[in-house]
């Protein structure tokens, strides 16, 4: 058992780890060192306002808050706490309550240089702040008097309603519009305007309302009632019903600490607090899910805020919506039929199966315990049993249909639902039938039925025959649907060049087929849709690639698809690119096993010549001019996991080639693979992650990735460098990470705060050449990162593991560990004072000056006028040695080139340095003395 450590000395690790840089360490210290105290102990107060300095550096600002706030409650005037509060209420912009702070701490401290110009400055902010609320108020009121009256023209209500938009995005604006109870006007409006864009604008400015402000959001719930706020998605209007799903996104998010646009992770805290909101929203969500009431385009975006909150886990609602009965409502919409119409029917789109079976299929990945998806199990079971009570036809089409979207979401359940007695020879006689909506049901079926090699066996023996029949039908819908069947089923030996299920030719005429359907104009989306399906199994054959991608005219109308953005399409579309690509997971060749295998007479796989690398270049060459990036963008706004995975693989294939980096970054690429890297599956994140490294290596980061982007590449990028990854990966995330450390210091701070330190440096201790010259590399662009600077001072060896790097052989890693030495000893007179305690030091030191590449002497050069210039302690060191009589060597030698004069500038400066501090004497002086 380790040694139990008191407070004090969590504290004193805590400001050890604090010093050298680790804030996370400290935070987690200090935590410790409150979590042993009692609030009668005297320390506490220490700790707390330790904390809050961390809480700082980390930008955790409300947390500093928090702390501060403790501690000024035993000690209302404790400097320190005032000081820590007072920076992070300025840095949220309560400039009021900040000023408070300051004046309090002034009368402590009135002659204190520190708290003069901050009272200063932030009694500037209170006054600027209370006229631009004057200002605010007046926009407000005039504005009030177009929006909400029906008798102005149209422009100016439209203007006006534009401009209470701009306001509510403003905090001050927020509050003044939130005192005029604009949300209940707005409330009242709706229900009588006629306008959709001051319809949108107002419940926009609703959502905008509750941006990071939990008072505001409940007072929206409370004043206008869950229920309202959920109806106003039931409209036909995309733009109404993307207005509405943002507020109550908005909402969720706000109440639940979550932030909108990235990480979907809640804060524990702040959700316990709220909770009972929270509860409610997704409660109405639930039951709405199958309301006949709701719009197609309002029960879509209903799904997908269900998809978006039920998995996150402090919101634990994947298991509340089981026990509200929210699988069956799920269940019941997956059996909803387009272009079915019953009585008892509901509204769908073209993407509300396919995005009910991602939430059926994230829903049951949530079930963590086998007693969890018993339960689920059984929801869907008895939803079931109770469509298949009663002989009528509608029940058997419902449950094929609820089926099938099982199949294609939480597949083990789907095939747990397939092998009940009698389901699927029920499937089979309805495809057998004549009537066109059983045909039509049983075999959208039957193809997600033969999903693996032993279903689709089981529908080689009972079903071709039923599929080559009804391929035979004079409705367009059922053809095309028979047609993916035989595809699916002909496409049973995957990338296998030696298996063949049906007979030779059979193969490239089925994709023919696939073309007509998909090339013909006169054809719907959805016939269009259902061919691309076809063909994204049919594309396993290398000679269905090679047709393919040299038919424009179906790569065209296969990629027009995409871009419509449309849920539905994205398996067909993205599986085919993925084939196109040969960016599926290959497994790895090892001549031992082939060996073995032809041994024991096992079959072996066997690549099609047509899959060699020069013709997969070429595809990919082929679909980047065709504009397959634009594509991939609008497909990656898809919920599905397994989709994204396979969007970021096609991504990777493209970027693999550093010509076509260049077209994805042009098309928009580079956005979208930010979004896939950061949420995903394992695979999918790293193969993403992969292609941001690629293209941050090949084209100026601040090019292809501008702003705040840069800094949202950091954590995935990071990522590659873990043992797991492939040394490739590693490798072109240290180039990629050297890169974006050259762009600015923000980028370099984001690395630091992201922990991305240690595994860089990791990487500068492996015996792989190149890995090692890599993370020096990177290491050189971050050492004039403060924070890394403070980091060297520690007690570590750092500094020392630098100048050790001098020495190696690779040249391209000793110039590197050189830059790095030149800029650390510019910036810490400690670093220059450990150089000397490395016992290698002077050797180093004449490697660097004497070398014959001038870029490594210009390093040296740099180094030692740093050292001469720390102090003379350090200075008189260097004079002890032979260090003087290079340096005057150097002064000497012929100025030829840039980088020569910069040596011997640097060589003179540092003697000059050396004579100042008195250690050596010029020519003229030394004469002096000998007269």
């Amino acid at each position: 058992m380790g040694e139990i450590m008191l407070p004090q000395q969590y504290k004193e690790e805590g400001n050890k780890l604090f010093k050298e840089g680790d804030f996370d360490g400290a935070l987690a210290s200090y935590t410790k060192a409150i979590e042993l105290s009692t609030h009668e102990d005297k320390d506490r107060p220490v700790f707390l306002k330790n904390r809050a300095a961390v809480h700082l550096k980390k930008e955790n600002y409300e947390a500093a808050i928090s702390d501060c706030t403790e501690v000024l409650e035993q000690s209302p005037y404790e400097p320190k706490a005032l000081y820590r509060r007072c920076q992070a209420l300025e840095a949220l912009g309560r400039v009021q309550e900040a000023y408070r702070d300051a004046r309090h701490l002034h009368n402590q401290q009135p002659d204190s240089r520190d708290v003069q110009p901050l009272l200063a400055r932030l009694h500037k902010a209170v006054q600027k702040q209370m006229e631009e609320s004057a200002q605010i108020t007046n926009k407000v009121q005039n504005t009030y008097k177009y929006v909400f009256d029906i008798t102005q023209e149209k422009q100016k209500r439209e203007d006006s309603a534009n401009n209470m938009l701009v306001l509510a995005k403003e905090r001050s604006g927020a509050e003044v519009l939130m005192s005029e109870d604009v949300h209940v006007r707005i409330m009242n409006q709706l229900k009588i305007e006629t306008n959709e864009e001051i319809a949108v604008s107002c419940i926009r400015v609703l959502g905008q309302l509750c941006v990071d402000s939990e008072a505001r959001s409940k007072r929206l719930l409370r004043e206008l009632g869950v229920p309202w706020l959920v109806q106003l998605l039931n409209s036909d209007s995309g733009s109404r019903v993307n207005a509405a799903q943002y507020l109550l996104q908005i909402i969720v998010s706000t109440l639940a600490g979550m932030d909108v646009k990235g990480e979907k992770k809640a804060d524990a805290d702040k959700l316990r607090e709220n909770k009972r909101e929270v509860d409610s929203v997704m409660a109405v969500l639930a039951v709405t899910t199958n309301s006949r009431a709701m719009s197609a385009r309002g029960r879509d975006a209903v799904l997908e805020l269900l998809l978006k909150n039920c998995p996150i886990q402090a919101l634990n609602w994947s298991s509340a919506l089981l026990e509200a009965g929210g699988v069956q409502r799920l269940m019941e919409v997956a059996s909803e039929m387009e272009g079915y119409r019953h009585e008892s029917s509901m509204d769908i789109t073209d993407s509300t199966r396919t995005t009910v079976a991602v939430c059926l299929s994230k829903l049951y990945e949530d079930m963590y315990y086998d007693k969890a998806k018993e339960q689920f199990a059984d929801a869907v079971d008895d939803f079931v049993k109770s469509k298949l009570i009663t002989p009528e036809i509608e029940g058997k089409v419902r449950v094929t249909a609820a089926i099938t979207c099982l199949l294609l979401g939480p597949l083990d359940l789907g095939n747990k639902m397939l092998a009940k007695e009698g389901i699927l020879e029920m499937m089979l006689v309805m495809a057998n039938t004549d009537d066109l909506l059983q045909q039509r049901v049983a075999c959208e079926a039957l193809i997600a039925a033969a999903s693996k090699k032993d279903k689709c066996k089981s529908i080689l023996t009972q079903g071709v025959d039923i599929l080559k029949r009804l391929y035979q039908s004079k409705d367009d819908g059922i053809r095309v649907r028979a047609l993916v069947g035989l595809c699916k089923v002909g496409s049973l030996g995957g990338t296998d060049a030696l298996i063949r299920p049906f007979a030779d030719g059979s193969t490239m005429k089925l994709a023919e087929a696939c073309r007509r359907f998909l090339i013909n104009p006169a054809k719907d989306k959805d016939l269009r849709k259902w061919a691309t399906e076809g063909l994204s199994y049919l594309t396993l054959d290398a000679e269905v690639k090679e047709k393919l991608i040299e038919d424009r005219a179906s790569l065209q109308a296969m990629l027009g698809l995409a871009k419509t953005g449309d849920h539905s399409v994205v398996y067909g579309v993205v599986t085919t690119l993925v084939n196109l690509t040969n960016s599926y997971d290959s497994q790895e060749v090892i001549p031992e096993m082939i060996e073995l295998a032809k041994f024991a007479k096992q079959h072996i796989p066997e690549e099609h010549e047509l899959d060699d690398e020069d013709f997969v270049t070429k595809r990919h060459e082929v679909l980047c001019k065709e504009g397959v990036t634009s594509a991939l963008v609008a497909l990656a706004k898809t919920e599905s996991q397994n989709s994204r995975e396979l969007i970021a693989r096609v991504f990777n294939a493209l970027c693999g080639h550093q010509q076509l980096r260049g077209t994805v970054v042009q098309q928009g690429g580079a956005r979208a693979l930010i979004g896939l890297a950061l949420e995903g599956t394992a695979k999918g994140k790293k193969q993403a992650a992969q292609a941001l490294s690629r293209i941050a290596i090949t084209i100026n980061p601040a090019t292809a990735f501008p702003g705040q982007r840069a800094c949202e590449v950091i954590r995935p990028v990071l990522a590659l460098l873990h043992p797991e990854c492939t040394a490739l990966e590693n490798f072109e995330a240290l180039m990629a990470l050297c890169n974006l450390a050259g762009m600015s210091e923000t980028v370099r701070k984001r690395i630091v705060k992201e922990k991305g330190l240690p595994n860089i440096e990791s990487y500068m201790y492996e015996e792989h050449e190149m890995l090692r010259r890599a993370a020096t590399q990177c290491i050189c662009n971050l050492v004039s990162c403060e924070e890394y600077v403070v980091m060297m001072e520690g007690d570590n060896d750092r500094v020392k593991f630098l100048v050790l790097l001098v020495g190696e052989e690779d040249e391209d890693t000793s110039q590197a560990a050189a830059g790095a030495l030149a800029i650390a000893t510019s910036l810490s007179k400690k670093v220059c004072h450990k150089v000397l305690e490395v016992s290698s030091w002077l050797e180093m030191f004449r490697l660097m000056l004497a070398n014959p590449r001038e870029d490594v002497c210009l390093r040296g050069a740099a180094c030692t006028l740093h050292m001469m210039q720390a102090d003379r302690g350090v200075a008189e060191r260097l004079v002890e040695t032979d260090i003087v009589e290079v340096l005057m060597a150097l002064s000497k030698l012929p100025p030829e080139g840039e980088t020569r004069i910069k040596i011997i500038k640097y060589a003179e400066e540092a003697l000059l340095q050396a004579k100042e501090h008195g250690l050596i004497k010029s020519r003229d002086e030394a004469n002096s003395d000998d007269e």
